[in-house]
Order: C-alpha cells, then structure tokens, then sequence
C-alpha cells in the first residue's frame, strides 16, 4: 500500500470512529467512577494488544499529561510468574481469569482488548469479572466478537485490519487517560 492511500485509510476509520464519542465519553465515566470509589482498573490483551494494556496502566499508576495522584490501574499481563504458572497449571485460556479472580472486587474496572472481539483468555475473563460485579469494557474490531455479549460497554473499531483497530484502540485508550486526568487535576 503507497503512503498516501495508508493515511487515507487511516483518516476515513478515524472519521468512522466519531460516531462512537458517546460510547467513549461512557467507558470514560465508568473508569472515573471506578476510581473516584477506591476501585482498580484491571486491563489485559494478547500481543500488541497486551503492550496496550501495560502503556494504559503505566499512564494511571504514573501520568498522563498532568500531575495528578498515582491512580490503580493494573496490566494482566505483566507478571511473568503467574502467566506462566496459571497457563501451565490451567491453560493458556485461564491467564487472565485467574488473576482477576484472585485480585478483583466488586466495584472494580475490566478493559479487554482483543480486535477480533473472540480471544478464549478475554472471553473467560469477561465472563470472571462479571461474577465478580467487575465493569466490563471491551475494545475490538470488525463486528465486535463474541466478547460484546459480555461487556457493559464495548467499544468496536469498524475494521478487519488488526493494525488499523491497534491504532484506533491507543487512540481511543490516550482519550480515556485525559478524560481521567481531567477529572482528577480538577478535583
């Protein structure tokens, strides 16, 4: 693909995904909410997707763009030990699950990433942190997958390239860090 029809393509998904601000500015309030009450943001993907979860996290424990107090936000996908325990003991499909199993309470935050929406592991931790009264936001791709079922709120990139929805999901995940720095800067 020549460089100007990639950054045509890029503008007209971008263009696609302002009709979802209302569905964003949601997952927004869901995340300030969960914060505001002592709650944790839990976030977990695979691949790309999982580099996403752990740049998300360190933007709340760390800083978006102003100083602001540290912030929970936790990355499944960080500890070495229990992703390899866990996916030896139970299967890979239990990476995630288990852990917000173990960590998460009622009142707390769920961002999934996955663009094709039918990861097996966000699947079975979709499914956990409902039991557990855990928010359940989901970040995909093409027609959403089998996760939107299972999310409160799912935010679907209307894309079947994976590398088109990575881009639009760190877009859409920098929006949601400055619509909690806004808040907690103002408070």
């Amino acid at each position: 693909m020549d460089w100007q029809r990639k950054i045509t393509t890029h503008q007209d998904l971008f263009e696609d995904l302002k009709a979802q601000e209302s569905r964003v500015s949601r997952i927004g309030a869901c995340l300030v909410r969960t914060l505001v009450d002592g709650g944790t943001v839990f976030v977990a993907g695979n691949g790309g997707s999982a580099a996403d979860a752990q740049h998300f996290a360190a933007e709340m424990t760390g800083r978006f763009v102003h100083e602001r107090r540290a912030l929970a936000g936790v990355a499944l996908t960080t500890d070495t030990s229990a992703l390899t325990a866990i996916a030896n003991d139970y299967g890979y499909e239990q990476v995630f699950a288990r852990q917000l199993g173990g960590l998460a309470r009622p009142g707390d935050a769920f961002i999934a990433i996955s663009t094709s929406g039918n990861s097996p592991n966000i699947l079975e931790a979709l499914s956990v942190a409902r039991e557990k009264q855990v928010a359940t936001i989901g970040l995909s791709g093409g027609d959403g997958g089998a996760m939107r079922r299972f999310c409160d709120c799912c935010m679907v990139v209307p894309s079947a390239v994976t590398a088109h929805i990575q881009e639009a999901h760190i877009f859409v995940l920098h929006h949601l860090c400055a619509l909690i720095d806004a808040h907690f800067v103002a408070h």
